[in-house]
């Protein structure tokens, strides 16, 4: 399985913002953005606002495949489709990515990082509609319940998961009921679950040069 094994805090830094890839320790003192809030490298110091379109547009299309954890081929794929299908390119994109089934385990709170999210889902501890499912890119779609194999919710890993479920503020297209560990899948994500979508076009204008 391909994974991106570049240093999580340098993405951050090489983005220009925090990207929460490494869950509360980013919020804590010891971020290295925190520390060092410029881009890695002996010319660091280059302000953004001297990128060519072209870079400002690399730099956007990086910041959105980083921060939901997805490679360059998968990513792309994603783009084609979302402008292939009818409707805003924008809230196409946006709505397969938060569709994921480790995106949609990371905003219940079972997981504080999209990449431990992402090891539950590969490691076979979830199941959809009463199925076992080990694929982080699984897309669930309306009506689908989520849940865990019953013996692992008696390990470690899932100590702690009920009480920082509860404090979770979910998107209102998912349901989840911390006592049964369980999630439902009410409907799509909608414009207000999207937020801005405004650096998704610059990302889009990136496939389409």
């Amino acid at each position: 399985m391909a994974r991106d094994l570049n240093p999580k805090c340098k993405r951050c830094r090489r983005a220009g913002e925090k990207l929460f890839l490494k869950g509360d320790r980013c919020s804590t003192p010891k971020c290295a953005f925190t520390r060092r809030p410029f881009a890695p490298g002996q010319k660091s110091q280059r302000r953004r606002g001297n990128l060519s379109e072209y870079g400002r547009q690399l730099a956007e299309k990086q910041k959105v495949k980083r921060t939901y954890g997805i490679l360059e081929k998968q990513f792309r794929n994603y783009v084609l489709k979302a402008v292939a299908a009818k409707g805003d390119s924008r809230e196409n994109l946006m709505i397969a990515i938060e569709r994921r089934l480790d995106n949609v385990l990371h905003r219940l709170g079972v997981s504080h990082s999209k990449k431990g999210a992402r090891q539950i889902v590969n490691h076979g501890l979830v199941k959809v509609n009463g199925r076992r499912v080990d694929i982080a890119s699984f897309r669930v779609k309306k009506q689908d319940v989520i849940d865990f194999k019953d013996k692992t919710l008696k390990s470690p890993l899932f100590a702690n998961i009920k009480a920082t479920a509860k404090k979770q503020q979910l998107p209102s297209w998912l349901i989840w009921d911390a006592e049964k560990m369980q999630a439902k899948v009410v409907s799509l994500p909608g414009k207000e679950d999207l937020g801005d979508l405004s650096a998704l076009g610059v990302v889009i204008e990136f496939y389409s040069r």
